[in-house]
């Protein structure tokens, strides 16, 4: 097919109805790229010859070295299907776990989504994923069964057996797609029910419960892939052939006789063809005859492979002249006979064709967004669409509308930013030179040459003619200068402005976008809102009907820009537009400066924020960078904050101790970031730290059996030889233990005294607390502003329903004697005020907690109140580091069970009265002083005298603030303020009453999804348990010999594991790392043996590698803390002392 110009590009965005955004999904190495080179070579961008070879949309390096996609990029393509034309805007996405986020910027600008599944391999880990992200973004899916061909050459399957295993492939994907219908009708039923409850309470009478759930009523049939709706393509991408069932319906009601609708209903499932009776029968598997879709399409597939294969001449030629195709020489003699293959399948079942008409047949246009995506998208966090303002939900009707007249308002969505090289932008790009040009730089030239010319001339003329003839030759040379120097300011000009580029920034960033309603336009002025920003805020502020042209008051998360250029994104290239109708994606350069990753832009201030996007993978693999020279310190800095803005998931910090940290989603995601910060962003040489493993530490009930699986004090102690845990768990005078783990202390100047207990958290309190953070964080700003008596706008009722079903939940886990009224007693969570552990408040006299947002209380006055943040603050800091080594706590309660201020009320008492009888003395001080200076100034003004009274009269007030000031100062002695030596005897506190407990390490845990085959399941075994790893399931794919691992892995062995799994199965067999849950590491890391029954097992010195402890040492290296080694240890073991005299 021809290429498009551009200009059809430009006529065909103008209507809405004919455009289909797409992005293509699928677990890693099932055929994505592939399958988006054959759409584009469709278009006569790429050769078809190239069309999986090329990879033409991994524009990276390394992204062809590798083989994988890592950077979602987007093409435009055109397709006619009859006399209809359409514009494809194709999105190609990564399937590797660590580059999952990029799927996320994918899937929020499209309306549809082809998911690729490997015939092979079947439904996948990432296949789930996609599923999900597909679903949560009410994108609607077609399915692509890729590589069949790998059942007919690999796994060398009858048509028969291939038929069943893409039925259970089917099945799979749908088994998918009906979870997650199931669970949102039995969400939307449970809101119902929620809703209806207050109505059905006050009627009572006989109630019968209605158990079908709502399921039964719901139509789901639209859901499913399914052959016979047109949703599925059957194909193999590298051999350029795809089929929908419908291309075969067509052939054969032609030439059987039968029609097209019975063909289309019939050819997938379990119908026959009854050649007698010229009838189509039910029950195929029941009568053993082969199915129709394995008589009329499977069988014939398979027949032309084989025929290939084998090199059948004759064959070959028959199959080709019955099927009315052309196949050149070339493709018939080569020695490859897929390449043979490729040329008769292409042009017989094009597979461009069968899944661009299904795209434009099934899948929605912009005008088709239904209404609860609108409403998903424009609420932000526990917001419901009736809680926005009016103007905002006056917007939806422009939404569904997608109209593009001047007067919608403009609302437009950046999913990401992206880096191109500056070279590659248009206006930079190398240009065919006018006639004009050409003229001009052939005439400087010629004159160049003249000049040179007469200088050489000049060289050999005699000295004395040279003096005569000088005027003559200076009007020579003369004449042509007006020209010529016109000619060299344009090139000084020219050279200049290539000179200022090259010193530019060599990375231009562009947004990654989409058009949902208005037009937009090159230069125009538009509002960009960052995420945090309140629609229902802004409006009071702003005058009605105001635009970003306009000079407006500052608004929080709203900026005012220039949209520089608009481009039509063409994979590797990019064109300049002037203005993009609604319905489009886009891409929008010199937007670097107001957008870090995401933004929404719009033309109206009413427009809220797009809900952020959802990202599957989290950010766990750290690493600290630095340049190898010092000097470079700025690049390095620069490059860090470039590469943030570039890649949606990395996060990068600068932590206390001053390292610049890069956080990423896993290894490769690690290398790629690193790979672009040397090569592009910052262009230095960088150090790279050992990946940082982060650890959780947590306290555990005392163990009922020892190591030796002993019953505890059961058996006989021995003298402990060395000290190690008590010197661990040494604690310092005027603390106070009590033999169930209280400690009690006071702070420095003995005026408070603290009591408190640590205790562990029942797991799933912990779960809980970890998936609530975000709820946490909203009923701590709404309890703050209710503290601080703020004017703050109401928490909507939502939400005060999540937090008490919050409420509820946390009291069904706390259960039991020792958990009675603790959740009422929830003081705060910890670190940074939404984390996963406790402070309990059980001593008397002062009650506060965390519900307030529920009874809207504002805490009473009260001796404790004024530092009761203090308190907190003490709690806070000692969650953030635990005493092991530095790293936060996880699951762990504290109770205050004492706090007791008598000593602290006591002194100030006195102290408030020795200030009042200073204040009595210093009055009277003050009147002496006023009637002297009226004697003295009895001839100055009455209005002055009146001053100096009301002087006098204020004075009062001044000695109040200043006893106030005194009353402070009291507490403020030696060892610095009250509230200071608060946080930090708390803070102690809590470190001693987690110290008397049994310690424990918690390590970040990966899951591992391993799909090997039965021959390397050895290797893939000995592996994991090299690497601490636990197998959870294995099970064998039906059909194949391919099994699926499932294991959990540490993070801090996971280093290397990929490619140590390849290695040993000779690539085999490949990992897929996402991260799960952290896990407590069972072993003591200051555990030693104590009783006979472990001195035997373990010897004296008990030297067995202790893994805690291990990864203790390591954190408390890396961070500078003291650990505790010896340079030999256990000396007398060296046994070659002997031998090396």
């Amino acid at each position: 097919m021809v290429l498009t110009s551009l200009k059809k590009m430009i006529d065909l965005q103008k209507k809405p109805a004919s455009i289909r955004n797409i992005c293509i999904l699928a677990h890693v190495d099932h055929g994505k790229t592939t399958l988006a080179d054959c759409l584009i070579s469709s278009n006569g961008i790429i050769s078809s010859r190239l069309a999986g070879k090329l990879r033409y949309l991994d524009s990276r390096e390394d992204e062809q070295i590798r083989g994988i996609t890592m950077k979602s990029s987007a093409i435009s393509l055109h397709f006619e299907k009859g006399d209809q034309e359409y514009l494809i805007n194709l999105i190609d996405s990564p399937g590797h776990v660590d580059f999952s986020s990029e799927v996320s910027t994918a899937v929020r600008l499209c309306d549809g989504c082809i998911i690729v599944v490997d015939a092979v391999e079947g439904v996948c880990p990432q296949t789930q994923a996609v599923l999900r992200q597909a679903w949560l973004e009410n994108i609607r899916p077609v399915l692509v069964i890729n590589k069949i061909d790998r059942l007919i050459v690999e796994l060398k399957l009858t048509p028969q057996e291939a038929y069943s295993h893409l039925k259970n492939i089917l099945e799979q994907v749908n088994a998918i797609t009906g979870t997650l219908f199931t669970s949102k009708v039995l969400e939307e039923r449970a809101e119902k029910e929620a809703d209806t409850q207050g109505i059905s309470n006050s009627v009572h009478g006989d109630q019968v419960y209605d158990w079908s759930a709502g399921l039964e009523d719901t139509d789901d049939s639209h859901l499913y892939f399914s052959p016979d709706q047109g949703n599925v393509v059957f194909a193999s991408a590298i051999d350029g052939w795809g089929f929908g069932i419908e291309h075969f319906a067509k052939l054969y009601s032609q030439k059987i006789g039968i029609k097209h609708a019975v063909l289309l209903k019939t050819l997938w499932g379990d119908y026959y063809l009854n050649t007698k009776a010229k009838k189509i029968m039910k029950g195929d598997q029941l009568k053993g005859k082969k199915p129709l879709f394995v008589q009329l399409v499977l069988d014939n597939i398979w027949s032309l492979y084989e025929a290939v294969m084998k090199r059948d001449k004759e064959k070959i030629d028959k199959i080709v002249t019955s099927l009315g195709l052309k196949i050149g020489a070339r493709e018939s003699r080569h020695s490859d006979p897929k390449v043979h293959l490729n040329a008769i399948c292409s042009q017989w079942l094009p597979i461009s064709q069968a899944v661009l008409s299904m795209v434009c047949d099934k899948l929605p246009s912009p005008l088709d967004i239904t209404v609860e995506r609108v409403e998903k998208l424009m609420c932000v966090g526990a917001r419901t669409f009736d809680s926005l303002p009016p103007e905002t939900q006056e917007l939806k009707k422009v939404f569904m509308k997608c109209s593009s007249d001047d007067t919608a308002p403009v609302i437009v969505f950046v999913s990401k930013m992206f880096a191109v090289d500056t070279k590659m932008l248009p206006y930079n790009k190398p240009r065919p030179l006018t006639p004009e040009e050409i003229a001009q730089r052939r005439e400087l030239a010629r004159r160049r040459h003249a000049e040179k010319m007469i200088a050489s001339q000049m060289q050999e003329l005699p000295e004395q003619i040279l003096s005569g003839n000088e005027s003559e030759l200076t009007v020579k040379i003369g004449e042509p200068k007006g020209d010529e120097q016109e000619l060299t300011r344009q090139t000084e000009i020219m050279t200049l402005k290539t000179i200022k580029q090259e010193s530019d920034n060599k990375e231009s960033f562009i947004a990654f976008a989409r058009v949902f309603s208005g037009v937009v336009r090159r230069g125009q002025k538009i509002f960009v809102l960052a995420p945090k920003y309140d629609p229902a805020e802004s409006l009071n502020k702003l005058p009605s009907g105001c635009a970003a042209a306009d000079d407006l008051p500052s608004i929080p998360h709203m900026a005012c820009c220039t949209l520089e250029n608009l481009y039509l994104l063409m994979g590797r290239e990019l064109e300049d537009l002037e203005e993009v109708p609604s319905g489009n994606v886009l891409g929008i350069g010199g937007l670097q400066e107001f957008i870090l990753k995401s933004a929404t832009l719009s033309t109206s201030p009413a427009c809220p924020p797009f809900t952020p996007l959802n990202f599957e993978a989290t950010p766990i693999v750290r690493v600290a960078v630095e340049p190898k020279h010092p000097s470079e310190m700025p690049q390095l800095v620069r490059g860090m904050k470039l590469l943030n803005q570039a890649d949606p998931c990395v996060q990068v910090l600068i932590q206390e101790t001053g390292e610049h940290v890069l956080v990423t989603a896993g290894e490769v995601h690690l290398q790629r970031c690193l790979d672009d910060l040397k090569e592009r962003f910052a262009k230095i040489q960088i150090s790279v730290s050992e990946p940082i493993i982060p650890f959780r530490e947590t306290i555990t009930r005392p163990p009922k059996v020892d190591m030796v699986n002993e019953e505890i004090g059961k058996q006989q102690k021995v003298a402990v030889i060395h000290q190690a845990k008590e010197d661990q768990n040494k604690i310092p005078e005027g603390v106070q233990v009590d033999c169930d783990g209280l400690i009690t202390m006071s702070t420095p100047n003995k005026y408070a005294i603290l009591s408190v207990r640590a205790m562990p958290l029942p797991e799933e309190v912990t779960q809980l607390l970890e998936q609530n953070s975000d709820l946490i964080r909203t009923m701590e700003q709404f309890n703050s502003s209710l503290n601080e008596d703020k004017k703050t706008h109401e928490i909507n009722q939502k939400t005060l329903d999540k937090i008490l079903e919050f409420k509820q939940k946390l009291e069904q886990n706390l259960q039991g004697r020792k958990w009675r009224n603790a959740v009422d007693q929830i003081w705060s969570f910890g670190p940074r005020k939404c984390g996963p552990n406790i402070l309990l408040n059980k001593f008397e006299g002062y009650k506060k907690s965390v519900w307030q947002c529920l009874d809207k209380t504002i805490r009473d006055m009260n001796k404790h109140r004024d530092f009761d943040n203090s308190i907190i603050s003490g709690f806070q800091l000692a969650t953030l580091s635990g005493p092991m080594c530095e790293e936060p706590l996880m699951g762990v309660c504290f109770i205050m069970e004492k706090w007791d201020m008598s000593k602290a009320e006591e002194h100030m008492s006195v102290h408030r009265q020795d200030s009042e009888e200073l204040d009595g003395t210093e009055q009277t001080k003050n009147e002496d002083k006023i009637s002297s200076l009226s004697s003295n100034y009895t001839t100055e003004s009455s209005s002055e005298n009146k001053d100096l009274e009301g002087g006098g009269q204020g004075s009062p007030t001044s000695s109040e603030k200043s006893s106030k000031r005194r009353g402070e100062a009291l507490l403020a002695d030696c060892y610095g303020p009250f509230s200071g030596q608060l946080i930090a005897t708390m803070k102690e506190a809590c470190r001693y009453a987690l110290q008397v407990k049994p310690q424990r390490l918690m390590a970040a845990m990966y899951t591992c999804e391993i799909m090997a085959t039965s021959e390397v399941l050895g290797r893939v075994y000995a592996v994991l348990s090299k690497r601490e790893g636990r197998v959870l399931q294995e099970e064998m794919k039906e059909g194949t010999d391919v099994f699926i691992i499932k294991a959990v892995l540490p993070v801090a062995e996971s280093f290397g594991f990929a490619d140590e799994i390849r290695k040993r199965t000779s690539g085999l067999a490949s990992p897929q790392l996402v991260f799960s849950h952290w896990e407590v590491i069972p072993s003591d890391p200051f555990w030693v043996p104590t009783t006979e029954e472990e001195y035997l097992h373990f010897g004296e010195k008990a030297d067995s590698e202790n893994q805690a402890r291990k990864y203790m040492n390591a954190v408390r290296k890396r961070k500078g803390l003291y650990v505790e080694e010896k340079i030999v240890e256990h000396a007398e073991k060296q046994r070659t002392l002997s031998r090396n005299k």
